[in-house]
């Protein structure tokens, strides 16, 4: 209930670090299993209280994902499940290593996609969902709808791919439904949903319309994923022992804002089609364009998913992640 209410809440409490260690209380089963990965970290503080970048020292643990690697590519075409994906898939996860994304194409039918475009417009209408705080988000419309669920969040093919790209087993976190672009400014999702060591990370957009320069497309730097991770530890965040500073999201694409222009890197549209899925990279720079032609809607599904056995956390609000047992990837 808490978390609900607080899903749509927009003031001052969200800046308060205590407001999230109540959250936290609340879900003492979900955090448990945090108790042996803090004590595989070498972190010696409670499960309930804030948790930040800060609090490894800015050591990592050396468990690097395989695809960060210097001989990513050599692991790539030598792994022996390599040969079991298609292959235009396995080309397209060798430009994953160089690009930090990859595109499905039509990998959803539009029987699919009219149907699960019908089931959130139906739950808009009837307030069975809504939106979050941010006026543009349905957040985790996976638990009220069956099909977003088993047919799109976890899906059996994405979740093998997924979890070979990590190299362990992807557990589902959340889903994010738009009707609209999100205009949101370039940044990359390891801010917003942190893993210790980092990179254990994996994201898919699905386009459940067509897409334009009109209707907000995503945008993204190929390339950007290699670049150093940006934690609040390297822009004035304003993260104090008691709040998590105002406006630090916005700081921290002022920051992103300059990565960009010292690193000269390119933005790319992504025109998808209905039924594309667009993967990417933890640590990819990625946003959603201004929407041009007043009204126009771009519907679209936001998949994010942690590798199971890492530390997950969040690293804006300085808070432990929150997964629950009911989320993991059925076997």
């Amino acid at each position: 209930m808490f978390q609900r209410y607080f899903e749509k809440y927009t003031g001052f409490l969200r800046s308060l670090k205590a407001v999230y260690v109540v959250n936290n209380l609340f879900n003492a089963q979900k955090l448990a299993p945090n108790r042996r990965l803090y004590k595989q970290y070498h972190l010696k503080k409670s499960i309930f209280a804030p948790l930040g970048s800060r609090d490894f020292g800015g050591v990592h643990h050396p468990d690097v994902p395989w695809i960060d690697r210097p001989d990513a590519l050599e692991a790539l075409v030598q792994h022996p499940d390599f040969g079991s994906f298609k292959p235009d898939v396995q080309e397209k996860m060798k430009l994953f290593l160089q690009n930090g994304f990859m595109v499905l194409e039509g990998f959803y039918p539009p029987t699919d996609t009219d149907l699960l475009n019908a089931e959130v417009d139906h739950q808009l209408s009837s307030g069975q969902t809504g939106f979050n705080y941010t006026g543009r988000k349905i957040f985790n419309f996976f638990e009220k709808s069956a099909l977003a669920n088993e047919r799109f969040f976890k899906n059996p093919e994405l979740l093998q791919l997924l979890s070979f790209l990590l190299g362990k087993p992807v557990v589902p976190f959340q889903t994010l439904n738009f009707t609209h672009g999100s205009e949101q400014k370039a940044h990359s999702d390891s801010i917003h949903m942190t893993t210790e060591p980092p990179g254990y990370l994996i994201a898919t957009w699905t386009a459940l319309e067509d897409c334009s320069l009109e209707n907000g497309p995503l945008f993204y730097y190929p390339g950007s994923h290699r670049l150093p991770y940006v934690t609040t530890e390297h822009y004035d965040s304003g993260n104090t022992l008691l709040t998590i500073g105002d406006d630090s999201n916005k700081r921290y694409e002022g920051k992103i804002a300059e990565v960009i222009a010292q690193n000269k890197l390119e933005k790319q549209y992504f025109l998808a089609k209905r039924g594309d899925v667009l993967i990417w990279h933890a640590n990819l720079l990625h946003g959603g364009s201004p929407i041009i032609r007043e009204g126009a809607t771009r519907k679209s599904m936001v998949c994010h998913y942690f590798a199971e056995g890492v530390l997950c956390y969040h690293e804006i609000s300085q808070r432990p992640a929150i997964i629950g047992p009911k989320l993991k990837a059925e076997s």
